[in-house]
């Protein structure tokens, strides 16, 4: 009987699989055009690695020559005292023998609790973006953390400290009154996150961070990450995510707001 439900099982993901196929094929241009389905990883306070994975590529011929590749990866290691968290994400597009996207960004974070609701944290983040002329920009800060919510179904917390960004560009561009080639300052850190779940496994997870200038006053940087994962089967989700990035002093010839939506199928490893 045992292993007539586990061939069950199996013939229910198969199912669920080809009814999932050409969803796949539908979303995948739309995912790898706006850079790689959002990856959320499963948080327990159990000691174990928990990773997701998202990845599209398509690629046309004939009258419009192009190929665009996207990945996202989140990876989660949690404890009833720290967490660690892992994240990376890449872009490359080509049309028509031209570059239209060569975008990496990878960071680390780690949390040690002091009590039930506050935390230290400390993170390294870099990024790497060709066709903005960014050759990198690396940042490392630490700060406290405080959580309002820490239930399964809600999780919601403020945090707050400082970071040091060093950015390399490609050629001098102007910031900050002088044409400069490398820019490294000091910030502060605000922001909020939260994590919902409903029904079944439907999570919702949104992250708004702010960084003000110490060393060119009223200048910033915001950013503010959302987006929902669906269940589909045990390991694969239905994924859809938008990220924002505002940089009000970015140098000349840049703009200032960048968007990015994705929408696509991740897989979990838990």
């Amino acid at each position: 009987h045992a292993a007539q439900r586990n061939l069950n099982g199996v013939r229910a993901e198969v199912t669920a699989l080809k009814a999932l196929l050409p969803v796949a094929l539908a979303v995948a241009p739309l995912a790898a055009a706006a850079g790689g389905a959002l990856a959320q990883a499963t948080v327990k306070d159990d000691g174990v690695w928990r990773a997701a994975l998202g990845i599209s590529y398509t690629a046309t011929g004939g009258n419009t020559n192009a190929t665009t590749l996207s990945a996202m990866a989140d990876a989660v290691r949690a404890t009833p005292s720290d967490k660690t968290s892992l994240h990376t994400s890449a872009l490359y597009g080509k049309s028509q023998g031209n570059r239209t996207a060569e975008l990496w960004r990878a960071g680390a974070k780690q949390d040690w609790n002091l009590s039930s609701q506050l935390y230290v944290f400390g993170l390294v983040e870099g990024e790497r973006d060709e066709l903005a002329g960014l050759q990198s920009r690396t940042a490392l800060g630490g700060g406290l953390g405080w959580k309002f919510f820490n239930a399964d179904e809600l999780k919601f917390e403020v945090f707050g400290g400082s970071t040091y960004v060093a950015d390399r560009f490609d050629a001098p561009r102007l910031i900050d009154g002088e044409e400069r080639r490398t820019y490294g300052h000091a910030t502060m850190l605000a922001g909020e996150e939260s994590v919902h779940k409903f029904g079944q496994g439907t999570t919702v997870r949104q992250r708004l961070t702010h960084f003000p200038d110490l060393s060119n006053r009223g200048e910033y940087r915001t950013t503010w990450d959302a987006g929902i994962s669906v269940p589909a089967t045990q390991a694969m989700n239905l994924t859809a995510g938008v990220s924002v990035k505002h940089n009000s002093d970015p140098g000349s010839g840049v703009k200032k707001t960048d968007a990015l939506f994705t929408t696509g199928i991740s897989i979990k490893f838990d």
